[in-house]
């Protein structure tokens, strides 16, 4: 049966909850490149992938003592870690981006990044946005990494709080537990964000109550994608391989990638335990019903009263006159 094109006032949107090959990138990017293949075949128009998942979330901190100060077996997998982060401006991501200009559809990817700009030795939790054209719009580095998170990964910059038109959405994004910071989410709705993108490395302990109370918050459609892991995900060429699932559960996490409505109702509950291609349609006239009668930035805002300052420089450490 053919797939029925969407809408002018539609968006077709699939969330790829796949697991990574973990730590190995080229693999990795090999499994998004298949769902971006499928998700076009059945004629969507974005794609979105969970946080870190090029190459995948630091699970060893919590499962072999990341805090040991100058340890050999930290400092080994974190070498190993960056070998296999994203570098952008060494077109990594060019595959990607001709499959989005090919197949016109828009892709929200997360990454760990070792950016140049920064020194090329330090990484950083990223979620890139793909349009249609398979132009890069913008490169959205967490502006907070979050308890262990900060032994390996970066502090971004506001550089990245960044919207995009996608037919009549405005869609914009966050990683993880910058979606619990509420004057990041206010800079995303100043822009006019009514499609919020909310990316995880797993688990529906994370996803099932802020996606709906960001999308009653914000009036807003609001996406969560998370990754799967398990162990069986695990590479056996992995550095140090026993001493990481020694004390791993069978699923790190477990998915919990779900869409919530304007009205802060669930258009598609949580999936959890299933790696697979979920896909809905998304009629933008929402969005106006639900801003009759609340809009965060706009009749129900004061700013007379109440105002955010953003800075969006991209930060470094050497400015070159």
């Amino acid at each position: 049966m053919e797939e029925k094109m969407p809408a002018p006032n539609e968006l077709k949107v699939a969330l790829a909850q796949i697991s990574p090959v973990w730590l190995n990138k080229a693999a990795t990017l090999e499994k998004v490149k298949s769902s971006i293949l499928e998700a076009a075949g059945k004629n969507c128009e974005l794609i979105i992938f969970g946080e870190g998942l090029v190459p995948g979330y630091p699970f060893w901190l919590a499962l072999t003592n990341g805090a040991a100060w100058d340890d050999k077996i930290q400092k080994e997998i974190h070498a190993h870690y960056l070998r296999n982060a994203v570098q952008i401006e060494s077109s990594d991501l060019l595959d990607i981006q001709k499959l989005a200009k090919t197949h016109k559809i828009a892709i929200y990817l997360g990454i760990i990044e070792r950016p140049i700009d920064r020194g090329g030795h330090s990484i950083y939790c990223s979620l890139v946005y793909i349009n249609q054209n398979g132009e890069i719009k913008s490169v959205h580095r967490k502006l907070q990494p979050t308890y262990d998170e900060r032994l390996t990964w970066s502090p971004g910059d506001g550089h990245g709080l960044q919207v995009h038109p996608l037919k009549e959405f405005t869609v914009g994004g966050l990683n993880c537990w910058e979606n619990w910071m509420p004057l990041a989410r206010t800079a995303l709705y100043g822009l006019g964000e009514d499609l919020h993108i909310a990316v995880w490395p797993g688990s529906i302990r994370n996803t099932e109550n802020i996606t709906r109370m960001i999308a009653q918050e914000s009036r807003s459609f609001v996406i969560s994608v998370s990754s799967l892991m398990r162990k069986t995900d695990f590479p056996k060429d992995t550095p140090y391989l026993d001493l990481i699932l020694e004390n791993a559960p069978e699923f790190l996490t477990d998915g919990g990638s779900c869409i919530a409505g304007p009205d802060g109702k669930w258009i598609m509950e949580p999936v959890v335990d299933v790696e697979g291609l979920f896909i809905e349609t998304l009629d933008f006239n929402r969005v106006f019903e639900e801003r009759q009668n609340f809009d965060p930035v706009g009749h129900y805002s004061r700013p007379d009263v109440l105002k955010l300052n953003v800075n969006r420089e991209r930060q470094s450490s050497v400015k070159f006159e």
